[in-house]
């Protein structure tokens, strides 16, 4: 093998490397960020992952709406068939209100859901295709 082979198997050799590497590492920050939709009755059959976040999506389940000290607050997500107690330490969306609909962002631990973020709807006529689905699949399944 001569010098200018050798070095050619060099840089084929780092290239393909580097080229792998940045590729792992794509791979890996994609699915760390990827968030998944879960709805309560999907939670409730033990869908949810464990330490990481997802997002809960559903209705705000009348007179579950409990304010407790400083701008912490306690409320149920329901899709109607279930539903989660959810803990959220923040200020609420001007459009939260029970009977409404919410998606929250956060983490599952020990049958409560600890929110990061809270969105509400933010008009009369919208509603996230994925919460809207939802619904209207648990409504399906307690009519059955």
């Amino acid at each position: 093998m001569t010098e200018r082979q050798k070095r050619r198997l060099i840089l084929l050799t780092v290239l393909v490397f580097g080229i792998g590497s940045a590729t792992a590492l794509m791979l890996y920050a994609f699915q760390q960020n990827l968030l998944f939709f879960l709805t309560p009755t999907q939670v409730a059959a033990g869908q949810a992952p464990e330490a990481r976040a997802f997002r809960l999506g559903g209705m705000v389940q009348d007179g579950s709406v409990e304010r407790q000290e400083g701008i912490a607050v306690q409320f149920r997500v329901t899709d109607f068939a279930q539903e989660v107690l959810v803990e959220y330490d923040g200020i609420l969306p001007d459009l939260f209100r029970e009977g409404q609909g919410v998606v929250v962002r956060g983490q599952f631990r020990q049958n409560v859901f600890y929110a990061d973020e809270v969105l509400a709807k933010h008009d009369e006529n919208y509603m996230p295709l994925e919460v809207k689905d939802a619904l209207e699949a648990a409504k399906t399944l307690t009519t059955e």
